[in-house]
């Protein structure tokens, strides 16, 4: 068993991806600010590079020390993000958020008016929310989390993505835990170090989304679920924690949290044996419905019903809509489901050219690259637990990162960066299992996917300019 990522495979996905730097402007034209090549060099590079060398540096760290190591590094490069980032925006926008900012500066204009309230005793943010800005309960999680520490730093910017960084950096440590537990040490290290170094998640850091504080989490309840059940006597403070994460994230995305519950049933119906006995199984069952149905049960169940009722709808509608919109991609209108389920591990592909109103797509774009190359870990490692039969010991992992892909590809966000960041954490943990179970015989097929990602990308840049006219 392989306990690092090996150079054959980082170094090729590095000079494929210079490859299409270089040939994507010559073919196409339309080439991307400078600026935007040197985050993606330093996305790409920063994560291959690393991603080979920390496993080796790092593999004589005792599991105490590596947890500090990974916790205190991750922290550093993010806040160190965050100020430069910070900076960057205020440089090129005027103000220190992304370009285009909408739904930030809708978060950040409750937070302001929660922080009012606050300092005037007004408790009952919800409340006042909802008459507000008629926000549901389902959407209500982030402005009230945004409204306390704006309360508590007085409207901070770079206090509340400092914080981010912490939730973050916590991330890749529970990432570390529970990866850990369900493959091997060497696996779970790897997952960890591919959580610090992911570009994507760095990124969001440094902008007022609420996809930190979701990764966070739902990494939560999957690591405190996966340990109250592999506990030799069922731990129920884990398991309190579990629900209570998922509780949290009703408040900021129904779609997740119906997953995380459908993911527990199925863990508890799917699991083996030896990893859950039946006891075990009809004594958290019994408990989880309880608990639901004195809480947020038959709600949760409305919404994820209605909300899946509506995916396909949703879908159709929101493909029209980036067909017809100023500087749309009028080819959108055929894109669907049907595209999108094949193509859900490895999307969205990175833009490479210069498209009117994309410049938070450019900034990102090394990160989208990232992720095509690890998602064919991640197939590799998912097609070798399903042939294995290994699958069942692992459920909870799966059920939650397929699930949640599922649930995306149906909906109007297939191709939305990042609407697919929850399931990001789940790839990541699988494709550092599928590196750690590669042989020399099974390297050919990674050439062949690195020959299809560069087709692809080609391909996705024509689509990206001929949608626009400019092809």
């Amino acid at each position: 068993m392989l306990n690092y990522f090996p150079k054959y495979f980082t170094d090729k996905a590095m000079y494929v991806y210079f490859a299409l730097l270089v040939l994507v402007p010559i073919i196409f034209g339309y080439p991307m600010e400078w600026y935007f090549w040197i985050f993606g060099i330093v996305e790409v590079v920063g994560f291959f590079y690393f991603a080979h060398q920390l496993p080796i540096a790092w593999q004589n760290y005792s599991p105490k020390a590596f947890v500090k190591k990974i916790f205190t590094t991750a922290l550093i490069i993010r806040i160190v993000y965050v100020v430069f980032s910070y900076w960057f925006y205020a440089e090129m926008t005027g103000i220190p958020f992304e370009f285009g900012a909408a739904d930030v500066m809708f978060y950040n204009k409750m937070g302001e008016y929660g922080h009012k309230l606050l300092s005037n005793g007004e408790w009952n943010l919800l409340e006042k929310f909802e008459a507000y800005a008629k926000l549901e309960l389902s959407d209500s999680g982030y402005p009230i989390y945004l409204s306390f520490i704006y309360w508590i730093f007085d409207d901070s910017i770079l206090i509340t993505r400092i914080i981010k960084c912490f939730w973050s950096a916590w991330t890749c440590v529970l990432v570390y835990k529970l990866a850990s537990r369900n493959f091997a040490e060497s696996v779970g290290r790897m997952a960890a170090i591919f959580c610090m170094l992911m570009p994507n998640f760095i990124y969001y850091c440094g902008i007022h989304l609420k996809e930190t504080e979701m990764i966070f989490l739902i990494v939560l309840f999957a690591e405190r679920a996966d340990y109250a059940m592999r506990a030799k006597q069922l731990d129920w403070k884990a398991l309190i924690i579990a629900l209570v994460a998922a509780a949290l994230l009703f408040l900021f995305r129904t779609a997740l949290a119906a997953v995380a519950m459908i993911a527990l049933a199925v863990t508890l119906m799917l699991s083996s044996k030896k990893v859950l006995s039946l006891g075990k199984k009809i004594a958290i069952g019994t408990f989880v419905l309880l608990a639901m149905f004195a809480t947020v049960g038959n709600q949760l169940m409305q919404e994820a019903e209605e909300l899946f009722a509506k995916s396909g709808d949703n879908q159709i509608t929101s493909m029209q809509w980036r067909a017809t919109r100023k500087g749309g991609n009028e080819l959108a209108k055929y894109a669907g489901a049907a595209v999108f389920a094949p193509m859900i591990f490895t999307i969205p592909f990175p833009t490479l050219v210069n498209t009117d109103s994309q410049e938070n797509q450019r900034m990102i774009h090394g990160g989208n690259y990232v992720k095509n190359i690890t998602s064919a870990l991640t197939i590799f490692a998912l097609f070798s637990l399903l042939f294995s039969g290994d699958w069942r010991k692992h459920v909870l992992i799966l059920a939650i990162g397929c699930g949640y892909l599922i649930v995306i590809a149906l909906s109007a966000f297939a191709h939305s960066e990042r609407f697919h960041l929850p399931a990001l954490p789940f790839a990541l943990m699988l494709a550092a299992y599928g590196v750690s179970i590669l042989s020399n015989k099974q390297k050919k097929w990674y050439n062949y996917w690195l020959i299809l990602i560069f087709v692809a990308n080609i391909a996705w840049a024509w689509f990206k300019l001929k949608g626009r006219g400019l092809a």
